[in-house]
């Protein structure tokens, strides 16, 4: 196997498949590989550009319409004093009714970004008899949450008293509407999320905490694993498990054809790629053919997410190749695909899309003692780690599954420098945050481990086994107050890596062994 030099900030294989007599591929290679191939996959005489043609989209299942968009409706109100008043912060000079309007546009030009409805009050609250009627209509109208524009300092008991209806609160505080006890008198009470800032994209921002808890919901999470038929609701966060027999996805891959689709799924990812390291044109379709069953599967049981017993799969032979190739493409369309049957993490992989429409990278955490970094190790990473619409995505290459070497993984190459934010559910109402920044990209060989190896330097921890949880999920920014906002909405406790290793809690203590059972009576005459 060939080893990968470093050029130019990204990484190159340093020889041609050919020239090194290695079974990898580079991208002209495959694509050639794959029309002398027709035949033999039973194309029949299938020219080249009829190999590679995109399928008819009556043909296709849809990959992006299993996220899940329900509507969402904010109620918006301005509360202040009744103009015109003497002194008093925003002040006689600040043109109250011009921002009213100004931030009211820009309101509705968030929303329409972020997908939800906004139910404007049409005239200030300006007494404080006038929220009881306001608390009625929010009691007729049932909205998802509440926006509370403050503009005049002597109104936070009213925005208080709107607060305290019990329905999901955001309070827009312009600079020059407060002053520290004012915001603090409501900044940490739960359900409540107050923005004192002139950055309205922090209001945009609330907006997708709304529509994200929603989205969760109304996410039916598909495990695929043992052979029990079960489904459950997680607590407060309202996602729905339903867990099937594992064969089910065993059967579909054996049904999957090598289609027109899975042609085209192949080539498509193979082309993007910078380079193809160990994969074939086999592993190519193969990967396209598990990709298809699994939106097939999602189909037929009405989900939106899945997880499936992946490594008990490809352990016992069940099917030719992992699902990475797969889930990778699931992330980048904004579909959690998770790994190893696992819900938390999978539970985590949607809050990142969801929330930051950022494709989130569930990981194995090691400690490396010399650098004092953890590298976040695993053969699953989405590439548009920047965001879902952006057009680039990080540079990667196709690698096989480390752990089995077999199909096609992405080694997805994060930008070092740039900070990046770890989550972890642990149960409905308890969730790890922690950030850190990428210092490199762990090559395989010569370590052992995932092919997607990111080294991270953690903030606010000294030392990197100190770091909380296991399959953790990684994603692109420093977003930790936008997370510990989001858990203050909605009454999650954010819980942090220990500072200090003082800090740590304490490991949990070996289970006692088991001690032998006791022959029975008939079975000490048995011996006898």
């Amino acid at each position: 196997m060939r080893e990968n030099e470093r050029h130019n900030g990204g990484i190159r294989c340093g020889h041609t498949a050919r020239s090194c007599g290695c079974s990898g591929l580079s991208r002209r290679s495959f694509l050639g590989t794959m029309a002398l191939g027709a035949a033999a996959l039973g194309t029949g005489c299938v020219r080249t550009t009829a190999l590679f043609a995109p399928p008819r989209p009556k043909e296709v299942i849809d990959l992006g319409a299993f996220r899940p968009r329900p509507t969402v409706r904010i109620m918006t109100v301005v509360v202040r004093e009744k103009p015109p008043y003497w002194l008093g912060w925003p002040g006689t000079s600040y043109d109250l009714e011009g921002w009213r309007k100004r931030y009211a546009e820009t309101f509705e030009q968030c929303a329409k970004r972020v997908g939800v409805q906004l139910i404007e009050e049409s005239q200030p609250l300006e007494e404080p008899e006038s929220v009881g009627p306001f608390l009625k209509k929010v009691a007729a109208e049932k909205p998802d949450a509440v926006l509370i524009h403050i503009q005049h300092i002597r109104r936070w008991p009213m925005a208080g008293e709107i607060a305290k209806a019990g329905v999901p609160t955001i309070v827009f505080s312009p600079v020059g509407m407060a002053f520290t006890g004012h915001v603090k008198s409501l900044a940490f009470q739960k359900g409540v999320h107050v923005i004192s800032s002139l950055d309205t994209r922090a209001v945009e921002q609330a907006f997708r905490m709304v529509r994200t808890k929603r989205q969760l919901a109304e996410t039916k999470l598909l495990v695929l694993r043992g052979t029990e038929r079960k489904e459950e609701v997680l607590g407060n966060l309202g996602v729905t498990v339903r867990t099937i027999p594992r064969v089910t996805f065993e059967e579909m891959f054996q049904q999957t054809p090598v289609s027109e689709e899975a042609r085209y799924v192949a080539y498509k990812r193979f082309k993007e790629a910078d380079d193809v390291i160990e994969p074939t044109k086999e592993d190519g379709l193969n990967a396209a053919r598990s990709f298809i069953a699994a939106k097939q599967i999602l189909k037929n049981e009405g989900c939106n997410a899945l997880t499936t017993d992946c490594l008990g799969m490809v352990t016992q032979k069940k099917v030719p190749t992992p699902p990475c190739m797969a889930a990778s493409i699931f992330q980048d369309a904004g579909v959690t695909y998770g790994c190893e049957a696992a819900v938390w993490p999978a539970v985590s992989l949607m809050l990142t899309s969801y929330l930051f429409d950022k494709p989130g990278f569930m990981n194995d955490p090691v400690p490396e003692t010399v650098k004092n970094v953890l590298i976040a190790a695993h053969c699953v990473s989405g590439t548009k780690i920047y965001g879902l619409q952006k057009d680039d995505h990080a540079p990667f290459i196709l690698r096989s599954h480390s752990e089995s070497n077999l199909g096609v993984s992405t080694q997805v190459l994060w930008p070092e420098g740039k900070p990046v934010t770890l989550v972890l559910f642990t149960k409905p109402d308890s969730l790890i945050v922690d950030t850190g920044r990428v210092v490199g990209n762990v090559q395989t060989p010569p370590a052992g481990g995932c092919r997607t190896s990111v080294e991270i330097a953690m903030d606010n921890i000294e030392d990197a086994r100190d770091v909380l949880g296991f399959h953790q999920v990684v994603f692109y920014g420093d977003h930790r107050r936008d997370i510990e906002a989001f858990c203050q909405l909605y009454g999650i406790e954010a819980v942090h890596s220990p500072r200090t290793h003082a800090e740590a809690p304490p490991a949990p203590p070996a289970a006692p062994k088991k001690k032998a059972a006791e022959p029975s009576p008939a079975e000490k005459k048995k011996e006898v």
